[in-house]
């Protein structure tokens, strides 16, 4: 089937900021949408998206980037084959010549790699995960959810990104959403009682109000005992650091304590939080340019705890490759608009599988209403999805989705199988 019509069109983000939306147009009037989110805790390899700068949005608008997908991106889709995705992809990377996707922008090729997509499985009639799985047994995944909101998703109020939950206990994709949202409520409540509740950060988990980072996991223990269920055998934590955003050579700077650590004791710090609390997984616990430091800390917790790389990683099969030579982490994050295209997300997803990690396919704070990165966790059996929160439409049109897939098709679902171990 080939492509009749490529459109690029400006929306508005769970932000309220400008993005892209590519639709892609088949003969048989079969067509795919294409949405890009955008991080607001960002790698410095990432793909890079084109903004218009200047006073309008903040500088922020699209009106580049579509204007650039029109005039160039258009032409060298109409008339191919819709199910190429490789050779698209390439075509795409080609046309953008920088190595960050920085001509065209990350958020040009990825709306109109995944609108390719989407347009291909439409033509072939087929739900987008069953698209990418025709003939593989694969799995629900595993939702990490986050329910207090920290670092630049709530104004650094504390330097912890992502305090999460994960209901490794639960027996289905709909049960482990049905624990984490009496987990969700009670800590609402908790965070009622100490004082007047501040709303929730950008993905939905509650806005944080803590003098220090042990406060907010100590009142994350008490919302998963408040909702009847036991920490550790039921629900578990989950915490994405994402040290990059206040570390850089081996320093690390707490603005909750005014206090600045060393690598090593940070990494020390981290070690007795597994050992107090119930964690089962930790994202971007040293900052990117800190192998040493994420090499140290896995040797030193990857038997029991999964040690997930994003800022480091950035959805890179070299660099995931590279991780795995250099002993560093023993997971990855998954961001299809951090790699740039599908093609390249699926290689860092494979390389993954190859050295043995874990995958987690993951949402960006600036999210759309597109459900795509439910598909893909399920189509790719990656194990584990990561969406934001258990609250605002964007998160929740994902989380539903799941419930969706799991209902119609009956799939098993990953479970707490899907953590990394090693050793």
């Amino acid at each position: 089937m080939r492509i009749r019509q490529v459109l690029a069109r400006r929306i508005w983000d769970s932000r309220g900021r400008p993005t892209v939306e590519v639709e892609v147009v088949n003969e048989d009037g079969t067509r795919g949408l294409g949405l890009a989110p955008a991080g607001a805790s960002r790698g410095t390899r990432e793909a890079v998206e084109l903004r218009d700068g200047g006073d309008r949005f903040k500088g922020l608008d699209v009106r580049r980037t579509v204007e650039g997908i029109a005039r160039e991106i258009a032409p060298v889709l109409i008339g191919r084959e819709v199910e190429d995705q490789a050779g698209i992809d390439a075509a795409l990377i080609a046309l953008d010549g920088t190595p960050n996707k920085a001509r065209l922008g990350g958020n040009a090729l990825i709306a109109t790699s995944l609108a390719v997509l989407h347009a291909a499985a439409a033509s072939a009639g087929l739900p987008l995960w069953r698209y990418l799985a025709p003939d593989r047994a694969v799995a629900l995944p595993l939702p990490q959810i986050q329910i207090f909101g920290g670092g630049a998703h709530a104004g650094r109020r504390v330097d912890v990104q992502d305090f999460m939950v994960i209901a490794n206990g639960a027996a289905s994709f709909e049960r482990a959403l049905e624990m984490t949202a009496e987990v969700y409520r009670c800590a609402g409540e908790l965070m009622a009682a100490r004082g007047p509740l501040a709303g929730v950060a950008d993905e939905g988990g509650w806005w944080p109000a803590f003098s220090r980072n042990e406060e907010a996991l100590d009142t994350l223990v008490g919302a998963i005992e408040k909702a009847g269920l036991v920490p550790g055998s039921e629900v578990s934590i989950a915490l994405d650091i994402a040290a990059s955003e206040f570390g850089r050579g081996g320093r690390y700077r707490l603005a909750l304590e005014n206090r600045e650590l060393d690598s090593d004791a940070l990494c020390e710090r981290l070690v007795r939080w597994t050992e107090r609390y119930p964690i089962v997984s930790i994202e971007d616990p040293l900052a990117e340019d800190d192998e040493q430091g994420l090499a140290a800390f896995t040797r030193a917790v990857g038997h029991r705890v999964q040690v997930v790389g994003d800022d480091y990683l950035v959805t890179s099969a070299d660099r995931v490759r590279h991780a795995a030579s250099a002993g560093a982490c023993n997971a990855v994050l998954i961001k299809p608009n951090q790699a740039g295209t599908v093609t390249e997300t699926r290689a860092a997803l494979q390389a993954a599988r190859d050295a043995g990690y874990a995958t987690i396919v993951s949402a960006r704070s600036g999210e759309t209403e597109d459900v795509a990165i439910v598909h893909l966790a399920t189509g790719w059996n990656a194990g584990q999805l990561k969406v934001g929160s258990f609250a605002r439409s964007e998160r929740m049109a994902k989380w539903n989705e799941g419930i969706r897939i799991e209902q119609r098709e009956g799939l098993p679902f990953a479970g707490p199988r899907a953590l990394a171990r090693m050793g």
